[in-house]
């Protein structure tokens, strides 16, 4: 989740009523992205690798440049290239733990 309006589950307690919102913080589960490295990093890996591999001469024209990436997407994806994402829910809880609601917490 991205949104920083609902980093904090009390979130939900100032938009829906009690009953409501704790229905659906029993339905999710909050995946918190880090302050300066997440899903961004990896997207600009991505971009990266693109400007190195397809963008790193000059390209004439928009037609050529979007038959080039396109080639270069379409190989990408058939070799399943896949980023190796290591931060896990369990190192989350830990390193994020101020984060996470306590029972105390929830009971208040």
């Amino acid at each position: 989740m991205d949104d920083l309006s609902t980093h904090n589950p009390a979130a939900f307690y100032r938009f829906f009523p009690p009953e409501k919102a704790r229905e659906y913080l029993d339905r999710f589960e909050f995946y918190y992205t880090a302050t300066h490295g997440s899903w961004l990093n990896m997207a600009e890996l991505v971009w990266s690798t693109l400007q190195t591999q397809c963008l790193n001469r000059r390209i004439p024209n928009a037609a050529t440049l979007q038959s080039e990436v396109t080639a270069w997407e379409t190989e990408r994806n058939k070799l399943d290239v896949t980023i190796n994402w290591q931060f896990t829910n369990e190192d989350a809880r830990t390193k994020l733990h101020r984060l996470y609601p306590t029972i105390e917490e929830a009971e208040n």
